[in-house]
């Protein structure tokens, strides 16, 4: 399965962001037992991170990613790329 990186952007106060890390977090974890092998995580400095996980198309990778608890709470803006590996 081709990789997906959806590269974010929060956009409200981190009070309100808070409130959806712990269904986001929950969300990866059913993207990882469905075997998308999601892995996600924030800037050291903050303010925003990353999503990586395998999907089978864009659009199954734009389908997932309408589902985040933080894209669904409009708390960041993202960009989604499709991966392409050179080197493992």
């Amino acid at each position: 399965m081709p990789w997906f990186v959806k590269i974010e952007e929060g956009i409200v106060d981190k009070p309100e962001f808070d409130r959806y890390v712990a269904a986001h977090k929950a969300y990866v974890q059913e993207l990882i037992a469905k075997g998308h092998r999601a892995r996600t995580g924030y800037w050291a400095e903050r303010g925003g991170g990353m999503l990586l996980f395998e999907a089978e198309s864009m659009d199954e990778a734009k389908a997932i990613v309408a589902q985040d608890p933080l894209v669904k709470n409009n708390c960041v803006k993202y960009k989604l790329h499709e991966w392409c590996i050179v080197a493992e």
